[in-house]
């Protein structure tokens, strides 16, 4: 027997240690937004920058001319509509009664202004300007996302800068839903980009519920979703269901008009009613036609409406040439042939155009890549103009923007 006594070996007393603390999902979630908004920080602060420099030259020649400048922006023309919905609804049978051709207003706007009033001070009418002014910067940052995802943090910022010196770029600060409708377009194409299928058709869906051409992003979400799935061969459930919920929030209301009139084309009747008919561009070439080659004075506005359709229509020929993302091409050629294609009132359809901020891509690329002393000419110029169409548009123009 071994005189040695064998030794158990050292087990080292373990170490207790507490578990790692989980941070709580929304502080985690606020803190990505934080970080984000300090990145988008630079394209919001230039597209407010844009936008007052266009509300000091509207205020100045609004007091040489004796106006007021909140009844412009708050109250008047399609503004006094949505407020009209908000306070009174909607009728039960068309007709030429003043009221009757509210139903050709989507519903999304006034419903949050009628609901925003409850929790803020003043009148409606300045619930719904402050709604705009808020849906704009977040629709700057959804340009500004987009633009920087395709390309770089300074495309994002120009294209940005860009969209705020649209020529009638003064409605985004005005009681109308296309800032709120930008918003909505623009994240629902950033979320189809970056693969997030369900935000992008929920932001469709409510899209479709804010103005008639949110068609064109249930199409972007939709057709890009079936595309992506004859591509995988392989069930996504997730990009089906955004392919069969994008167009939902516009074919429910235009489904809702037509129950409620009684009648299967009740929402094409209103729009009669408004002289909004469908006619392939024939009016459209006409007006053009009038306006170039036949009128010896023109009014600066159409001359300035002529020159974005013309303008828009080769800038998605740039974007195709450029071979844009699906998505964004087939939302801004959607917008289009329906601006193009109407054979309803011509005034109004730069504005129309406002949320086809893809449109401006190609030129946000050269810009971006161009020399500043340059850039900063270009842009300068750009804002400069848009801010004088603005208020020529809201002080001299006679009728709607």
């Amino acid at each position: 027997m071994s005189s040695t006594v064998t030794r158990p070996k050292h087990i080292p007393t373990p170490t207790i240690t507490a578990p790692p603390t989980r941070r709580p999902f929304a502080a985690l979630q606020t803190r990505r937004l934080l970080r984000a908004f300090r990145h988008a920080a630079p394209a919001l602060v230039t597209y407010t920058a844009v936008r007052v420099t266009g509300l000091l030259l509207l205020a100045l020649w609004a007091h040489r001319r004796h106006h007021g400048v909140w009844p412009i922006l708050a109250t008047q023309w399609d503004a006094d509509w949505y407020l009209g919905i908000a306070d009174h609804g909607y009728p039960h049978t068309p007709g030429n009664a003043h009221d009757s051709g509210s139903l050709a207003f989507f519903p999304l706007y006034p419903a949050l202004v009628k609901a925003l009033a409850f929790l803020t001070p003043g009148t409606r009418a300045t619930t719904g300007l402050g709604l705009a002014v808020v849906a704009s910067l977040v629709a700057a940052w959804g340009v500004f996302a987009v633009g920087e995802h395709l390309y770089d943090r300074r495309t994002g910022i120009v294209l940005a800068t860009l969209w705020a010196a649209f020529p009638v770029g003064a409605v985004q600060w005005m009681g109308y839903t296309e800032s709120l409708f930008t918003a909505l377009a623009a994240w629902s194409l950033y979320a189809v980009l970056t693969g997030r299928w369900l935000w992008a058709a929920s932001l469709a869906v409510l899209a479709g519920l804010t103005r008639p051409t949110g068609v064109a992003v249930a199409a972007a979400v939709s057709l890009t979703a079936l595309l992506t799935l004859l591509r995988r061969r392989s069930p996504a459930p997730r990009v089906l269901t955004a392919a069969l919920l994008a167009p939902l929030g516009w074919l429910g209301y235009v489904g809702w008009v037509g129950l409620r009139l009684g009648r299967w084309d009740g929402y094409l009747a209103v729009q009669r009613l408004w002289r909004q008919d469908m006619d392939g561009g024939a009016l459209t070439l006409r007006r053009m036609r009038e306006l170039l080659l036949y009128d010896s004075t023109p009014e600066l506005f159409l001359v300035m409406v002529t020159a974005v359709l013309l303008g828009a229509a080769c800038l998605f020929a740039l974007s195709v040439w450029d071979r844009q993302p699906l998505p964004l091409l087939i939302f801004t050629g959607v917008l289009l042939a329906i601006v193009l294609g109407s054979g309803g009132v011509y005034y109004p359809r730069a504005r129309f155009l406002v949320p086809a901020f893809p449109l401006l891509l190609p030129l946000a690329v050269h810009l971006a890549r161009a020399s500043r002393r340059f850039r900063a000419c270009a842009i300068t110029a750009a804002v400069a103009l848009s801010a004088y169409c603005g208020a020529y548009m809201l002080l001299v123009w006679p009728s709607a923007p």
